[in-house]
């Protein structure tokens, strides 16, 4: 008996279906998982495309289509009607760096870019981390600092205008105060006319950035404060060592932000200034000159060649300022493919 069963043990151990009856249900337990991981990855595939699709169609039709068709159109000289025939190749181009008020209204962005950093980054960093406070009637002057970047351009434009003439409330109000020779051509002078211009974007968009800046401050914990406190630092120490590095990234941002609109700077200095009077008082934009040259001058072939470049030296720019200096912000909300 002990031989009958050692031998139907033998032959169960040795039987060449078992070991292929295990491979078969392994594998029969393991097709299911594979289908359903393709199930999900389909899925997952086919949100995304409902999600962002529209997006997508929106972005090509209304951003990169337009780029393009700006670029074909500034081979032309085309007056804006019309198929483009008159072929003129890069002349339009060669043109553009070759007027001198094209480079002057380049040099003008410049200086409103920098400008705006230098004067519109520290008032506001001061403002938010006073509003930041404990104060009575704090949300009331958050409301009015807010208030003019919601304001039309058109309307501040407008405003500005009225007052910085040489008849306007300002000059009238340094009159009567003693202050006569303070009153200035605010809008004419070519040295007083680019200032006037900051002081117009910087009482315009600040509260965007004391807004934002606001909001970083915010994010940051109380008990970071607290504890440096407990261990002795001084209030300018705190603001240096942990407000300013923790709000290092909103900072980033809002500079992106404020480069990009003072380069397509345009409502403001058309609207106070003119197409005319802009370039001689040396407040002229890129795009500016575009308007006054392309649509205004009836050359729309030529205003698309500008519109390229602005274009052009935009994207340049701010490839520049994301690879070298968003680097780190944009690494640290990149989680996939780490370990």
């Amino acid at each position: 008996m002990s031989d009958s069963k050692g031998e139907s043990s033998m032959t169960v151990m040795t039987s060449p279906e078992g070991p292929s009856a295990a491979g078969d249900g392994a594998r029969a337990a393991s097709s299911p998982a594979r289908r359903s991981r393709g199930r999900i990855d389909w899925r997952k595939h086919l949100e995304i495309a409902v999600l962002a699709g529209p997006a997508i169609v929106i972005f090509v039709a209304f951003v990169i289509f337009p780029v393009l068709m700006a670029a074909y159109y500034g081979f032309f000289k085309w007056k804006g009607y019309g198929a483009p025939t008159d072929f003129v190749g890069l002349q339009n181009y060669i043109t553009i760096f070759q007027d001198q008020t094209f480079i002057d209204a380049l040099r003008h962005n410049a200086f409103i870019v920098v400008m705006s950093l230098v004067i519109q980054g520290p008032f506001a960093i001061g403002l938010a981390l006073l509003l930041n406070q404990k104060m009575r009637g704090r949300s009331l002057v958050r409301v009015l600092i807010f208030v003019p970047y919601v304001i039309s351009e058109v309307i501040v434009g407008t405003g500005w205008s009225l007052m910085l003439q040489t008849t306007g409330a300002v000059n009238d109000l340094l009159t009567k105060i003693g202050l006569e020779g303070w009153a200035v051509d605010w809008l004419s002078s070519p040295a007083v006319a680019i200032w006037s211009l900051m002081l117009i974007i910087s009482w315009k968009y600040i509260g965007f950035a004391v807004i934002l800046f606001l909001a970083g401050l915010q994010s940051i914990p109380e008990e970071l404060f607290e504890a440096a406190a407990i261990d002795g630092a001084s209030y300018w120490q705190i603001q240096r060592r942990i407000t300013l590095p923790l709000l290092g990234p909103t900072i980033r941002i809002w500079a992106f932000l404020s480069i990009i609109g003072s380069l397509q700077l345009f409502d403001l200095v058309y609207i106070v200034w003119g197409q005319y009077v802009a370039a001689t008082a040396g407040t002229s934009t890129m795009a500016t000159y575009m308007v006054v040259n392309g649509r205004n001058a009836g050359n729309y072939g030529f205003g698309n060649a500008v519109a390229v470049v602005l274009f052009i030296i935009s994207l340049v720019i701010a490839l520049t300022y994301q690879r070298f200096v968003l680097r780190r912000d944009t690494e640290g909300a990149l989680t996939e493919g780490k370990k």
